[in-house]
């Protein structure tokens, strides 16, 4: 199919084969997670209650190589049309390393909460680290850890009300697509 809006072009020219050769060392930290994979999703709310969805997350190198981005779907495309859907989002990250800092800068867009969050990106031990604020300024970490060639785990974690205490507010088990 040929779109005549211009989106196959912009498609075709974000995407990339691979990382460049002169950065793939560096960006081989998220350049790991390219491909698909299938996801639940458990939201903490304050008052203790939980909720799970199942979702999809999809990596790919973007900007001649320079970068990964992905698009993270929640719930997943076949049960966003349920009678009752769950809260949805459909956002993107782009990554990249910046030599500059020694570390990753991401960016995360999500359209239908009509969120933005700026991340500084570095892996700490076994797991990565990203570093940011909510937009209240409280701080925010998202973590990738356990990270083996077919899963992971994501979390989401924040630090409210002037406190000293990191709060998880979302944590996601995600296996890589066969």
């Amino acid at each position: 199919m040929t779109l005549s809006d211009g989106t196959e072009a912009m498609i075709d020219a974000l995407r990339a084969a691979g990382p460049r050769p002169e950065l793939a060392g560096k960006l081989a930290l998220f350049g790991q997670f390219v491909g698909s994979w299938e996801l639940d999703r458990t939201s903490y709310a304050p008052d203790g209650t939980t909720a799970t969805v199942p979702g999809e997350w999809h990596f790919g190198w973007a900007l001649e190589g320079r970068a990964v981005q992905d698009v993270w779907i929640c719930p997943a495309r076949g049960q966003r049309d349920e009678p009752v859907a769950p809260p949805a989002e459909w956002g993107t990250v782009v990554r990249f390393y910046d030599p500059r800092i020694d570390a990753w800068r991401a960016t995360w867009i999500g359209p239908v909460s009509g969120v933005v969050h700026v991340f500084v990106a570095r892996q700490v031990g076994d797991e990565i680290v990203l570093s940011g604020q909510t937009d209240d300024g409280d701080p925010l970490r998202w973590t990738f850890s356990d990270i083996s060639a077919d899963a992971f785990r994501w979390r989401s974690e924040v630090i409210s009300d002037g406190g000293t205490t990191w709060q998880l507010t979302v944590e996601m088990r995600v296996r890589r697509r066969r």
